[in-house]
């Protein structure tokens, strides 16, 4: 899933030592517990080389479940999960978030209405777990213990769907249909099936849509869940943020989180 997912190059992997990077096979399924499990054992055994680990990327619940804990609840139920949509579909939109907020209120506070996975979730841990999402998650969510210096880069929105717009061409000039053909061969879990990308490029495989238009759809949902990610992490505290504006040399970005952070300068410096 190297297209896809704009894994590191060869070259970018031979710069810098990279963790967590091909891993899994696409039918593999992977989750936030055990990103933190994995994280957590590279960052002690960094540690005892008395190296300081950089933890890197935009999925905003891996980089919660490490900095800030993640509970120990029941694990996925997807036939629960599939039986709760199609209840949603029958019942009409807000129908769950509904019902979550007669089981849960603490839960629907913090959940958009707009957020169908997350309502989902908090109504699966309840009916499996038998306690609420927010009674599992403050009696079991512990933090790892490290002092972490959380750094944010905000662009002008204009220009930062103009660089998801070029992304997303570079990544169809790339062979990311190519790269889907490939993945749909291989029995992919469906955590694999759900990244952006290769919803839209199978779309265009079953003949529901054009490829232009699988293109055009791939940047209009990448913008959403960039604008997401930007609302996620403004309600995550102590994240240091930078504009980068007008910025696309790494050293230039570098040199502007350095004038913004005073912590970051000094632990660089001293």
């Amino acid at each position: 899933m190297d297209v896809g997912t704009a894994k590191p190059s060869f070259s970018e992997l031979g710069e810098v030592p990279h963790h967590l990077i091909n891993i899994l096979s696409p039918e593999q399924s992977f989750s936030a517990g055990l990103f933190k499990e994995k994280a957590s054992g590279i960052i002690k055994d960094l540690h005892k080389r008395n190296k300081i680990p950089l933890i890197v990327g935009g999925t905003g619940l891996y980089i919660r479940a490490l900095t800030r804990g993640l509970f120990d609840g029941p694990s996925a139920d997807w036939t629960l999960r599939e039986k709760l949509k199609e209840e949603e579909n029958v019942s009409g939109k807000g129908h769950l978030y509904g019902y979550l907020k007669t089981i849960d209120p603490e839960a629907a506070e913090r959940i958009s209405p707009n957020d169908l996975r997350r309502t989902i979730r908090a109504i699966e841990v309840s009916l499996k777990g038998n306690k609420t999402i927010s009674e599992f998650q403050s009696s079991s969510t512990k933090p790892e213990a490290y002092d972490f210096i959380k750094l944010g880069l905000l662009r002008d929105r204009k220009e930062l769907y103009r660089l998801i717009e070029e992304r997303v061409d570079k990544m169809a000039g790339n062979g990311l249909l190519q790269e889907t053909e490939r993945l749909l061969k291989m029995n992919p879990d469906r955590t694999a099936l759900q990244a952006l990308g290769y919803k839209e490029m199978r779309l265009y495989l079953n003949g529901q849509v054009g490829f232009d238009d699988a293109v055009q759809l791939l940047k209009k949902r990448t913008k959403r869940y960039a604008k997401r990610q930007i609302t996620w992490f403004k309600k995550e505290p102590g994240i240091n943020w930078s504009d980068v504006t007008g910025l696309a040399e790494p050293d230039k970005i570098f040199e502007k989180v350095l004038n913004d952070v005073e912590i970051l300068r000094k632990l660089i410096y001293s």
